[in-house]
């Protein structure tokens, strides 16, 4: 028997096929296969099965090729498919100068014994870009300053964070100002058509027109504090503890509205049941020298304020830096008309959902929440900002090509260290990773264009 690899690695004698323009980034080739290559790929997948396949009558590696070609028949003419298809996809491109960035869709596909395989691929290519002129873009150079006002609030906020709670030891209830230790579960319950509470504001019983939520877990928290009074506290909260002393448990209802800025618990009403444990008063340190140095490497209350004045205006510096960027690529994508290929632009959508997706799942959205979403408005809603995106990608590649701007290796070696870093795992587990998923390059192009940006921001600036 002939050896059909060498057969299958012949180059095809086909005509090059001159492609076809659908669109202004899409193309449609047709690619044609010698016989012999088919028949050689198919001899090949012959002689595999041979060896492999277990076939009622046959010893195993000595069924007859024509037994097997019976019995396979599709199964092997389906390997040939996905052998040479991609293969002499890829050739044609080649032959033809052409770069698809997404994945061909195969049409009018023929494949008859002794015949020629031919078929039609369908795919999109970057569009011809001629740049603007960019040359005379302008960024405003705002002053940056801090005031004593800006540095006091941050370290009022400090001292917030380093607040202790004390006891307090008289006998008395809780009153504004006062922090309630608790405990408590909070039932969520079926409204009934009255809607009747009694006159403390509890429930009435299940039998006079109040449920519980059938499915619905209760929720349950231990050792919470509760501000009495405070801004952040929600004012039924305040209202029905007000007064109470410690070991005392307090029952009431609370209908949260549709608008609650918690979605878990908007448009819900709960029977709480809230057992206090202790009355404790805030504790704020005294803003002097050892507050600063609890706070770590400083030597005095005027150290920490330096630093902190220092880091408010390196925010800023950022804020407007980051705000004169946007102001750029806006013009640049303003000055730049060209069509987006719609493969590009779906799949920032998609990058741009599940950001948002992650967004919500780290606020305590449950993921049972998220697939009850209308994702055919959400993505809707997300092409045209995906749009200025990709415009602006592309646009910032192309100055990088003109600038000659790259990526260096150590810039990427950076980035991928301090990803690992951030997720606490190992550079070469990171890296790994990052480039089973083909991800690396992404990085490597993202760091390109923000070094792009950043060229234009220096010169405008």
């Amino acid at each position: 028997m002939s050896q059909p690899e060498t057969t299958a690695e012949t180059p095809t004698e086909a005509p090059i096929h001159e492609p076809k323009k659908l669109g202004e980034c899409e193309r449609e080739i047709s690619v044609e296969i010698a016989p012999a290559a088919v028949s050689g790929e198919l001899e090949s997948f012959v002689a595999r099965y041979q060896k492999m396949a277990r076939v009622p009558g046959f010893r195993r590696g000595k069924t007859p090729a024509s037994v097997i070609r019976r019995r396979f028949a599709e199964e092997l003419k389906q390997e040939v498919v996905e052998s040479l298809v991609p293969k002499y996809f890829r050739e044609e491109v080649q032959k033809l100068g052409l770069q698809p960035i997404s994945q061909p869709r195969v049409t009018d596909f023929h494949f008859e014994e002794s015949e020629p395989l031919r078929f039609k691929a369908v795919f999109e290519i970057l569009p011809a870009i001629e740049l603007a002129p960019y040359n005379d873009l302008k960024s405003e150079k705002q002053p940056v300053g801090v005031t004593d006002e800006e540095v006091d609030r941050e370290l009022n906020s400090l001292r917030e964070h380093q607040a202790s709670y004390i006891s307090v030891e008289e006998d008395r209830g809780l009153q504004d100002g006062d922090f309630a230790e608790t405990s408590f579960t909070g039932t969520p319950v079926k409204k009934s058509e009255s809607g009747l509470v009694d006159p403390a504001g509890n429930p009435v019983s299940s039998g006079q027109g109040q449920t519980p939520a059938a499915g619905t877990p209760p929720v349950q928290m231990n050792d919470v504090l509760v501000d009495i009074g405070g801004s952040n506290t929600v004012p039924e909260f305040s209202d029905n503890l007000r007064g109470a002393k410690a070991g005392e448990e307090r029952s009431f209802q609370i209908a949260y509205p549709e608008d609650f800025q918690d979605k878990r618990l908007a448009g819900k009403t709960l029977d709480y049941k809230v057992q206090i444990k202790a009355i404790k008063k805030k504790q704020i340190p005294e803003l002097n020298d050892e507050f600063a140095r609890e706070l770590g490497d400083f030597k005095s209350i005027d150290e920490l304020r330096t630093r902190i004045r220092e880091q408010i205006e390196a925010q800023k510096k950022h804020d407007v830096e980051h705000a004169a960027k946007d102001k750029l690529v806006e013009e640049l994508v303003k000055r730049n008309e060209f069509p987006v290929p719609e493969s590009l632009l779906e799949r920032q959508v998609t990058a741009r959902l599940e950001r948002g997706f992650r967004a919500l799942a780290a606020q305590g959205m449950r993921a049972d929440d998220m697939r009850k979403m209308d994702f055919g408005r959400l993505r809707t809603g997300q092409r045209e900002a995906a749009l200025r995106e990709v415009k602006a990608s592309l646009i910032l590649e192309k100055i990088a090509d003109k600038e000659n701007i790259q990526t260096s290796d150590e810039e990427l070696n950076t980035e991928v260290e301090r990803l690992a870093h951030q997720g606490r795992q190992p550079v070469e587990a990171v890296r790994k990773k990052l480039e089973e998923e083909g991800a690396l390059e992404r990085m490597r192009e993202r760091i390109r264009n923000e070094k792009t940006l950043d060229f234009l921001y220096q010169r405008s600036a």
